[in-house]
């Protein structure tokens, strides 16, 4: 994407599907390119923003100049470098934390974010960072930052994303700086009280509700073509909630500040239904709403309230296991991958992969797009640019990006495919939802026999 003038731009470090990516650009910046080592997540990624330069690979691989001229930038620094580097974050005694190998990509992080000279960098990682000896790693991180000349905004905030409008508790560290000479931001303070918190608790208004967030969604149980596609033409949609209005993009408000995007509102996308088997339909409807299911411990979605945190799920080197995804509040199942991404604040005309698993462990892994959005914009008043809405509207990509498999994906981008070779070696294997289901069934059913025969011997 070649940058508008009057648009800052930023880069997405460990991009995924691009939650942060969609906050940044709806808050006001181009983004011109984004790194991310998966192909499953690179192709998500490039297929939602296809003018955005996608590099398949290792932020450890690459150089600062080489970033700025694969984005188009030539001797420009970018406005913005953000992204949430995977670490172990433990203090090891004697040693810094950072010179461990399994820390790794932060060190890169600070390294990308020092060549390319950005004015400013955000930083995001998991709340655990910040407690415990963990929290000697991410001083040691502060102090790398002030190695190479920026200043840090501290204290460090936690944000949990249902103060920014996300019907989802979701709690997520940011660490902010900015490059010598450039003014510090501020953190956002709470745009709305949780949904789940007593009026007057907060002199905020109340944020979306999981019924507010999923109501209008056609039900995905009512089509039979989603059993081996995951998008299905709907003309069933209910009456939209003021969220579910800006989840789909029906005006121009809901597109804030961003690209609008050339896309058909009446499919129903990132919907594949699952099987469950009739006794778990009935657990799932026993369970009251805000509570875990037994058996499964899947978690039972209120209606009036939030959603827990959405989970991505283990990768396969730890035997790639699906996060179980929570029950709908009104529907004897599972939720789907699009109200899933409802829940995490992504509108509808994003994609994910088609499959579930895959799907799931994109929005598992996102940062909230408006969570993103609330620190952008702060960089952007720092910055001392106010830009508008573009005028362009630019397609969605090709959609064969959604539907390749790791090993496919990976040819399309011309690289090695280092999940499946992780999978390979550790042999374990993905299991599969009806797996899942059928090992529930077998312990509802054990548990059931030792319960009614404890009855039976109480009588006797």
């Amino acid at each position: 994407m070649k940058p508008s003038i009057a648009r800052p731009v930023g880069i997405d470090l460990f991009s995924g599907a691009g939650g942060m990516s969609l906050g940044f650009e709806q808050a006001g910046f181009d983004i011109v390119a984004a790194v991310e080592i998966d192909p499953i997540h690179t192709s998500t990624h490039q297929f939602n923003f296809p003018t955005c330069k996608m590099i398949p690979r290792s932020v450890a691989c690459l150089s600062g100049d080489e970033v700025r001229q694969l984005a188009g930038l030539s001797d420009q620094p970018p406005d913005v470098v953000f992204g949430g580097a995977p670490c172990q974050g433990f203090s090891l005694i004697g040693h810094r934390a950072l010179d461990d190998p399994r820390n790794s990509l932060v060190r890169d992080f600070v390294r990308l974010v020092a060549e390319l000279e950005s004015s400013y960098f955000v930083f995001e990682n998991v709340k655990g960072l910040t407690v415990g000896r963990h929290i000697h790693f991410l001083e040691e991180v502060v102090r790398a930052f002030q190695a190479i000349h920026y200043d840090i905004l501290l204290p460090w905030r936690v944000l949990n994303a249902s103060s920014y409008g996300v019907p989802q508790h979701r709690e997520r560290l940011f660490l902010i700086g900015a490059r010598k000479g450039f003014p510090l931001p501020t953190y956002r303070e709470p745009l709305t009280r949780p949904a789940d918190t007593p009026c007057g608790l907060f002199d905020l208004p109340a944020g979306p509700t999981c019924r507010d967030a999923l109501a209008d969604l056609p039900d995905a149980d009512s089509y039979e073509g989603l059993w081996t596609d995951d998008s299905v033409k709907a003309d069933d949609w209910g009456q939209p909630s003021s969220y579910a209005r800006l989840m789909r993009c029906t005006d121009e408000i809901s597109w804030y500040l961003g690209y609008r995007r050339a896309w058909n509102p009446r499919m129903l996308t990132s919907s594949a239904r699952t099987r469950h088997t009739g006794i778990s339909r009935r657990r799932f409807i026993e369970t009251s709403p805000g509570e875990t299911e037994p058996i499964s411990r899947f978690y039972k979605l209120p209606e009036n309230g939030l959603c827990n945190t959405l989970r991505a799920g283990t990768d396969s080197a730890r035997g790639a296991f699906t996060s179980p995804r929570p029950i709908h509040y009104a529907k004897a199942r599972c939720i789907t991958v699009r109200e899933m991404a409802r829940l995490h604040g992504f509108p509808d005309w994003f994609r994910f992969h088609k499959t579930k698993w895959h799907g799931a462990r994109q929005v598992g892994n996102a940062v909230p797009p408006p969570l993103a959005r609330a620190i952008a914009a702060q960089i952007l008043i720092a910055l001392g640019k106010n830009p508008s809405p573009p005028p362009a509207i630019i397609p969605l990509g090709d959609p064969s990006l959604l539907v390749m498999d790791m090993s496919e994906t990976a040819r399309y981008w011309g690289i090695e495919v280092p999940i499946g070779r992780r999978d390979r070696k550790s042999g374990l294997r993905k299991r599969k939802q009806e797996e899942i289901e059928a090992n529930m069934a077998r312990r509802w059913g054990n548990d059931k026999w030792r319960s009614q025969g404890k009855r039976a011997r109480t009588r006797s």
